[in-house]
């Protein structure tokens, strides 16, 4: 295999296992066959590990131009089962993200297995509610007969779920409101986000930065070193930025849409200027998914009295109690909608 095509592959593969929407087009069917003709578990483990990019068009010309009448065949095969075990986990009441671990075991470990006419009710039956990797992997192997190791389902689960966004814990995925910016930034402190000045959310790749250190050659250009050891192949933000970044983000795509939403593109201090309903923090009423402020720096209120913010590149996002992190303000964002606020007690 030229080194060519193994790179495409490896972008192909990344593509569609992180991407619900990409498991669709023909990029979905190709990963079948990726995995289960050409690479072995051991190399899978791997594309997992780096700083990836795709190119989804050149990739798209490559499947198609290279492939035979029977390997589109079992292309299909591998799509048509995919979709299988997403109906089957779904009509068990699994989330999306549950979903996609049954299609990995699937697509890395299980395919030979995949003919048996219980296959996709066996698979879904491995899993259960509040279930540790280890759990899972004893039931598949139980089931199947297989000899799977937990440490490396866990290394490929891990990076996968560190960038995901888990829309199953949004109240209203289809309105930008604050209950859903709250939780959109418990799991950014979650999973861990970087700092990076001037991003909104987005894995951090080498072209992104890249850009960005020509962009804000202090801020960031300075600081590139650390960035490229900390924050490489992680999801960033800055302090706006972890707030437009819900505002653009897609729950259908998954993708962050550049000034999407009809939310501009704005700073800080800006926002605190556009705000029509703000205060001083003495006066802020108890509404998670409140935003607070301070010179040159804004954070979300998350309630329980914590803050989370992306604080300095240094330290990435963080919760920082709110009487201990010197806010000034708080405001409501303009596109966001609020619910009523929790009364607060004297």
């Amino acid at each position: 295999m030229s080194a060519t095509v193994a790179a495409a592959l490896k972008k192909i593969a990344v593509a569609v296992l992180t991407d619900k929407k990409l498991r669709r087009t023909v990029l979905g069917i190709v990963l079948g066959v990726i995995i289960i003709i050409i690479m072995p578990v051991a190399a899978v483990i791997s594309l997992f590990n780096g700083d990836i990019e795709i190119d989804t068009d050149r990739l798209q010309t490559l499947v198609v131009e290279n492939l035979s009448a029977e390997e589109k065949a079992k292309l299909q095969a591998v799509e048509d089962m995919m979709k299988a075990i997403e109906v089957a986990m779904t009509e068990k009441g699994f989330t999306a993200e549950k979903a996609k671990e049954a299609q990995v075991l699937y697509v890395l470990a299980l395919s030979d297995y995949a003919e048996q006419t219980d296959f996709v009710s066996k698979l879904a039956g491995c899993f259960t509610e509040d279930q540790t990797d280890e759990q899972l992997i004893a039931a598949v192997n139980s089931a199947f007969g297989t000899e799977l190791k937990t440490e490396d389902y866990s290394k490929i689960m891990n990076s996968i779920r560190a960038k995901a966004i888990n829309v199953s814990k949004f109240v209203d995925p289809e309105t930008k409101n604050n209950v859903d910016l709250a939780e959109w930034a418990k799991q950014a402190y979650a999973k861990k986000w970087g700092y990076v000045y001037g991003t909104y959310g987005e894995v951090l790749t080498e072209s992104i930065l890249t850009a960005k250190a020509s962009q804000y050659p202090e801020q960031v250009g300075d600081n590139e070193e650390f960035i490229r050891s900390h924050w490489l192949g992680v999801r960033t933000a800055d302090c706006i930025g972890l707030i437009k970044g819900y505002a653009w983000y897609n729950c259908d795509t998954g993708q962050i849409d550049y000034r999407s939403n009809g939310v501009m593109d704005t700073g800080s201090d800006p926002m605190l200027d556009m705000a029509t309903e703000k205060g001083t923090i003495n006066t802020m009423p108890d509404i998670p998914g409140i935003t607070v402020w301070k010179d040159g720096h804004i954070g979300v209120y998350v309630g329980d009295g914590q803050t989370i913010h992306a604080a300095n590149t240094e330290l990435g996002v963080i919760m920082t109690p709110l009487e201990k992190a010197s806010w000034t303000h708080w405001l409501k964002i303009p596109y966001i909608s609020y619910d009523e606020p929790i009364e607060k007690e004297n």
